[in-house]
């Protein structure tokens, strides 16, 4: 009679162990394939004072304080044309108070950012804030109509980082 018990036992055990083993395998064999990840819109880039900043170099994030629908994507195509890379694009917080456009930024003194006020104007404010996005953070107003010619590059005054596309 124990020989008996004892392949009872045994028989249980190992049934036991083929349901778990059944189990793990149905649930692996049915999770999802791990997706391709995106790569970031921007890195971190170190820029030397004296060396000069192009658009292809900056990331703009564009965001509507205006009454216009899809006035950041419009602006957004606008900066793309003239050689920006593509950041965010988005609705401005509500409390955004901007008549025509501003840059939010950490870094006003930095040669993305300047380059990136060239672009839009005289009547750009510049003001010292954290960004809502990657790069450098412009919020568009009910009379914000086109971008200006600003400069081709900026040169750097001192030493900085900018948010620049990854190199492939």
């Amino acid at each position: 009679m124990q020989q008996a018990a004892k392949s009872t036992v045994t028989l249980g055990l190992l049934t036991v162990l083929l349901v778990l083993v059944g189990l793990w395998g149905w649930n692996a064999a049915t999770d999802p394939l791990p997706g391709k990840s995106d790569p970031p819109k921007c890195v971190p880039t170190s820029v030397a004072a004296g060396d000069k900043v192009f658009p292809q170099q900056v990331t703009v994030s564009v965001y509507n304080a205006s009454d216009t629908n899809g006035l950041a994507g419009r602006t957004m195509g606008v900066f793309a044309e003239a050689g920006f890379n593509q950041g965010d694009t988005a609705n401005a917080p509500r409390n955004a108070q901007v008549t025509t456009s501003a840059i939010w930024t950490s870094t006003p003194e930095n040669p993305d950012v300047l380059l990136v006020a060239s672009r839009l104007g005289q009547s750009v404010d510049v003001v010292r804030r954290d960004g809502l996005g990657v790069g450098v953070t412009v919020i568009v107003g009910d009379e914000f109509e086109d971008l200006a010619r600003g400069k081709k590059s900026m040169v750097a005054e001192d030493d900085a980082d900018i948010c620049s596309p990854p190199v492939n």
